[in-house]
């Protein structure tokens, strides 16, 4: 018995000692694996630092684009001569609305004008009247028109109409804004023509054909212009401009 027990103990004594060799072995070799990879990597970290600081530093050039409003300022003229779009001025608090106000004003850049004096400035005073833009007279300003509507409807029919203020007119506010306009736009029918036809060839629809209303042109052909009921009826129609073109545009 104690022959077996030496031996059991041997054997359990060679196996601790296999096992901590296999242990011993694997260590060294998850060493050497972990040098021979983080050199490499380390070197690229060091190359990434090193082309981080010798990256060249490129400077940022100004733009030398001269802007689009350049052509519409007048060189060396008057400043307080200038178009709006060619300054830049401080709003005047204490202004009251319709009386004249002055007004703090600098030019824009690439901008150059003089003074009285023929002294070249930038800071300039604009003497102009305290009011929005789309509260400037009609002549103060051009609309859009639209040829999409009637004019010649019982109640006369408005539009949608963009406005911009023309260039020597100083307001306050945005220069270009919608506003609500009458129909207003001719497509060429003169009205002492259509008065004309209707007198002496309305009995025919000359008047309507020429007005573009071939439907009632046709009426009136047919029915000898209504047995000449119809044709006076539109001689006093058209004379008082309630007929008027079938395009809705009004007469020249």
């Amino acid at each position: 018995m104690a022959a077996l027990a030496v031996r059991a103990l041997r054997r359990l004594g060679g196996l601790a000692l296999l096992v901590a060799q296999l242990y011993g072995l694997a260590g060294r070799a998850g060493s050497l694996m972990t040098t021979k990879y983080s050199q490499p990597q380390s070197t690229f970290a060091k190359s990434l630092t090193s082309t981080s600081t010798n990256t060249p530093n490129f400077k940022t050039t100004e733009s030398t684009e001269i802007p689009s409003y350049v052509s519409n300022c007048p060189s060396n003229g008057l400043c307080s001569r200038l178009p709006p779009d060619c300054m830049t001025c401080n709003t005047n608090y204490s202004c009251v609305y319709g009386k004249p106000a002055t007004f703090d004003c600098k030019v824009k850049p690439h901008v150059h004008c003089v003074d009285q004096n023929n002294h070249e400035q930038e800071n300039f005073t604009v003497n102009m009247t305290c009011q929005f833009c789309w509260q400037l007279a009609t002549t103060d300003y051009v609309c859009t028109n639209s040829t999409n509507c009637m004019t010649v409807s019982c109640p006369r029919q408005r539009y949608n109409a963009t406005c911009t203020v023309l260039d020597h007119i100083h307001c306050l506010g945005n220069r270009v804004f919608p506003k609500m306009l009458y129909c207003n736009w001719t497509g060429g029918y003169k009205w002492s023509t259509a008065l004309a036809l209707s007198i002496t060839l309305g009995g025919f629809g000359a008047d309507r054909f020429y007005l573009g209303q071939w439907r009632e042109g046709l009426g009136k052909l047919f029915s000898f212009g209504g047995l000449g009921i119809w044709t006076l009826i539109d001689v006093l129609l058209i004379g008082v401009g309630y007929v008027g073109p079938a395009d809705g545009s009004l007469y020249i």
